[in-house]
């Protein structure tokens, strides 16, 4: 997540892991606006914050191409922001990088907003946060948890 984006559209595996941590607040300090899609709040299954705007893309032909190989979440997440001016999306999920870096699109994932969030800096330090990650059955490898903490400086 290099540059700052007035919008940030959400895919749902990072909504779950920040509410867990009790952290969703991240999402609106780094973003003007932040927007899920209409599968996404379904599949988070909870009441979102009314800062969370749901739009739904206008293309539905995108999607459906895209669900040929992603989630639906996801293939609605990327489907919305071909049609928003230069959001970041935020997708944990490497099928779903992948297809976004084909298309050209900005993304992140939740490492990597917490890293941007210590970089311009919203929070002071970023360990406290992957520790609460690494209570949660979220999985990730402690490589992973390493290089986050050492691009962190910490």
């Amino acid at each position: 997540m290099h540059q700052d984006s007035n919008i940030i559209i959400s895919d749902t595996s990072c909504l779950i892991i920040l509410d867990k941590i009790d952290e969703l607040e991240l999402l609106r300090k780094m973003g003007k606006k932040v927007f899920v899609t209409p599968i996404i709040l379904k599949e988070f299954g909870k009441t979102l914050p009314d800062w969370i705007l749901v739009a739904s893309p206008e293309n539905s032909h995108y999607q459906k191409i895209l669900e040929m190989d992603l989630d639906e979440g996801e293939a609605s997440a990327i489907a919305l922001s071909l049609e928003m001016e230069d959001p970041i999306l935020m997708l944990d999920e490497l099928k779903g990088r992948k297809v976004a870096e084909k298309l050209n699109l900005r993304y992140s994932g939740t490492f990597g907003l917490i890293l941007r969030a210590k970089e311009i800096g919203i929070l002071e330090r970023v360990k406290p946060i992957l520790e609460k990650i690494k209570l949660t059955n979220f999985r990730f490898n402690d490589k992973l948890f390493e290089k986050v903490l050492e691009q962190a400086g910490e």
